[in-house]
C-alpha cells in the first residue's frame, strides 16, 4: 500500500496551496533550555510552533542541535550513543520550541526501557497538537537501514508530516552522500508516492544550516495556535 504523502506534507499543495516559500536566513538570538518530560499532558501548552528532531542513535543529533542554534553545549552530546532518554524542549527565539527526542536503535538500556521510550515518544508525536514538522535524521554516510525506513513509514501511515536531514555531510565525498540520499528516496518510494524534502547537513562545516532555519521561518509564519483545553 502506498501511502498519499500529499496529506502528510507541508510542502503539499493542499495545505500551503497559497503560501510562498522564501528562503530567509533565521537569526537565532536565544535557545533557552525549557523542560525535560516522558508525559505529554506535563509539557508546555501547545501554543507556539514545534519541531522535532528525531533519528538513530549515534546519528549526530546533539551536534545538528547545538549547530542550528549556534549554542554549543544546548544539547548534550555524548560518546555514549543512546543518552537522550527524555522529550527535551528548548524555546528558540521566543517563539517556537525545538524538541530533542530520545533516538531509536541501539541504546545501552534494557529491553523495558526502549520499550517505554517507543511508547511515550510515538504518543507525543500522535496527539501533540502544535507540532508542525518531524525532522528524521539519517546518517549520510550509510545505505538505507531498516529501523529509519521503518519509522518514516509509521510517520506516514500516522499522518505525521516529516523531512528528511542527512547527517555527517562533511565526514564524505559529495558524490557518496548523494548516492546514499537517491537509495534512501528510491526505497521509501515503495511505499510513499512522493518523498518528503530532504536536507543534507553538517554539524562542522554547518552546511544546510540556513536551509533548515528557514523552512521552519517559513511554516512559523502561517501557524495558528490550536484549541487548546486545560489538560492541552
Amino acid at each position: 500500500m502506498q501511502i498519499q504523502f500529499e496529506s502528510i506534507c507541508f510542502f503539499s499543495k493542499t495545505r500551503y496551496q497559497d503560501f510562498n516559500f522564501n528562503f530567509v536566513v533565521m537569526l537565532i538570538k536565544t535557545a533557552d533550555f525549557v523542560c525535560s518530560n516522558t508525559k505529554v499532558d506535563k509539557l508546555p501548552a501547545p501554543l507556539l510552533p514545534e519541531y522535532a528532531f528525531i533519528g538513530r542513535s549515534n546519528v549526530g543529533k546533539s551536534s545538528l542541535i547545538n549547530a542550528l542554534t549556534s549554542k554549543k553545549g544546548l544539547a548534550k552530546t555524548s560518546q555514549t550513543p543512546g543518552k537522550t532518554q527524555l522529550i527535551n524542549h528548548f524555546l528558540i527565539n521566543g517563539i517556537w520550541y525545538l524538541v530533542d527526542l530520545p533516538g531509536y536503535g541501539y541504546a545501552k538500556t534494557s529491553k523495558g526501557n526502549r520499550a517505554e521510550w517507543e511508547r511515550f515518544i510515538r504518543r507525543y508525536l500522535r496527539v501533540r497538537k502544535n507540532l508542525q514538522c518531524v525532522f528524521v535524521l539519517v546518517d549520510s554516510r550509510i545505505e538505507p537501514q531498516k529501523n529509519d525506513l521503518d519509522f518514516c513509514c509509521w510517520l506516514g501511515e500516522n499522518q505525521v508530516p516529516f523531512m528528511l536531514i542527512f547527517t555527517k555531510a562533511d565526514k564524505q565525498s559529495r558524490v557518496k552522500s548523494d548516492q546514499n540520499i537517491a537509495k534512501f528516496k528510491k526505497s521509501l518510494l515503495k511505499w510513499f508516492e512522493e518523498v518528503p524534502s530532504v536536507f543534507l547537513t553538517s554539524a562542522e562545516t554547518r552546511e544546510g544550516r540556513e536551509e533548515v532555519l528557514s523552512v521552519i521561518d517559513n511554516i512559523n509564519m502561517s501557524f495558528q495556535p490550536p484549541e487548546v483545553s486545560d489538560g492541552y
